[in-house]
């Protein structure tokens, strides 16, 4: 059964990175789940270099990629209840087969030059068998460090990582895609997946325990969508999944509409810099605000930052703005994610995870769609609108509903929304 990390270690020491790393067994599922999540940020452009390339159409590209995305928000959420009903590596061992043969399959009917229709058939298991590895770490996170000072530092390592992946992946992927062969990326992708999706499933002693509540005959196992913060976050990484979607479109056609489609990559990878930095400052920071309240705080910067781009109108003036966007994006995720440790049972936090990073997700498939029909129909940087619209929109639901994010006080029992019942007490 799954060790506790020793809370007495880091009681009273100022949480850091170094205490983090140093926790017992952690190696163990860091080093695997960081090669299995790395295929996840390697897909989306993989699939459009393919599908471009086959078809010869972009539009095609993009709504093969759509789908697979908008598949993986919507069944992700389930592979987290069963992860957390049966245990991770019940989920990640179908999973990742399930993936890759899903993955060959959309890249041998891209290649047969087969019916349009079919590669949006293929995109659905695709996304649908997405390894969700990312709340899965955070998953095993939470059991090491139950009750110790260190989760806040964990949740901001786990940002720092998926930003990391997320500038990382997409360039090899590019690399293989355009330097060895457009097929090259997507296999890839469906091969590292395998390889790490099993390297990661073998770490058993790390998992989540899947009986909690063992000892007690009648265990129900109900959704994390029955705690009402969780539907707050929902709706929170919705309109953050819109700042990442909306960015990527528009500077993309903001570069296109100056002639320096180069510096495209530039600018994002200021924007990606600043969550990075960002990231690892708050995390080595021993934040005594309470986490709604931070939430609220860094989520009302987004929203204000995020509203000033459609308004740039110079590349200096765009990649500060994107950086100081970046910036606040970080503190945003990395409390929403602790506030899940704190507002959600030990049962259900995979599902909550993967609640919020199909969210994510979403809102990203959402508002590239969006901010590419408002760059084609409006004028060059409109698409800048849905990052605004979909932050400003988020933090008015957040504040009518700030309540439902406060965490139940120390030795209150929850007896709703927890999905069993049997009273557990909430740190």
């Amino acid at each position: 059964m799954p060790q506790k990390a020793t809370v007495t270690d880091t009681t009273g020491k100022r949480p850091g990175y170094g205490q983090l790393l140093r926790t017992r067994g952690a190696w163990t599922f860091l080093l695997p789940g960081f090669a299995a999540r790395q295929p996840f940020a390697m897909l989306t452009i993989s699939i459009v270099l393919l599908v471009q390339h086959t078809t010869g159409s972009y539009g095609t590209a993009g709504a093969v990629s759509a789908t697979t995305g908008v598949s993986m928000a919507l069944f992700a959420p389930y592979s987290g209840k069963l992860a957390d009903r049966f245990g991770q590596r019940a989920v990640l061992l179908p999973g990742v087969l399930v993936h890759s043969a899903s993955g060959a399959t959309l890249t041998a009917l891209a290649l047969s030059g087969a019916p349009t229709w079919t590669l949006f058939l293929a995109a659905v298991p695709t996304g649908a068998s997405t390894p969700q590895i990312g709340p899965m770490v955070r998953a095993r996170w939470g059991v090491r460090l139950q009750g110790s000072p260190l989760m806040q530092t964990a949740a901001a390592f786990e940002s720092v990582t998926d930003e990391f992946t997320f500038v990382l992946g997409p360039l090899f992927a590019t690399a293989l895609c355009t330097g060895v062969d457009p097929a090259a990326g997507l296999l890839t992708e469906a091969a590292l997946t395998l390889v790490g999706g099993l390297l990661f499933a073998a770490q058993k002693g790390t998992q989540p325990p899947v009986s909690a509540l063992a000892g007690h005959a009648r265990v129900e196992h109900s959704s994390a969508l029955r705690v009402p913060g969780v539907r707050v976050l929902i709706v929170t990484f919705l309109g953050i999944g819109a700042v990442f979607g909306g960015m990527q479109v528009s500077l993309a056609a903001y570069t296109e509409s100056i002639g320096e489609p180069g510096m495209n990559g530039v600018l994002y990878g200021i924007f990606a810099a600043g969550n990075m930095l960002s990231g690892i400052v708050c995390g080595a920071v021993a934040w005594k605000a309470a986490p709604q309240r931070r939430l609220l705080v860094s989520y009302t910067a987004l929203a204000l930052m995020a509203s000033g781009l459609w308004a740039a109108q110079s590349v200096v003036l765009l990649a500060g703005l994107g950086l100081l966007v970046g910036v606040c994006i970080a503190p945003a995720l990395i409390t929403g994610y602790t506030l899940v440790e704190k507002i959600v049972p030990a049962g259900s936090r995979t599902e909550a995870f993967t609640w919020l990073t199909g969210a994510v997700a979403l809102g990203q498939a959402a508002a590239v769609t969006v901010a590419g029909q408002l760059e084609d129909r409006l004028w060059d940087g409109a698409g800048f609108l849905v990052p605004m619209g979909g932050t400003v929109l988020a933090l008015a639901v957040m504040f009518l509903l700030r309540t439902r994010l406060v965490p139940p006080s120390v030795g209150r029992t929850v007896a709703r929304g927890v999905g069993h019942r049997v009273p557990v007490t909430v740190d």
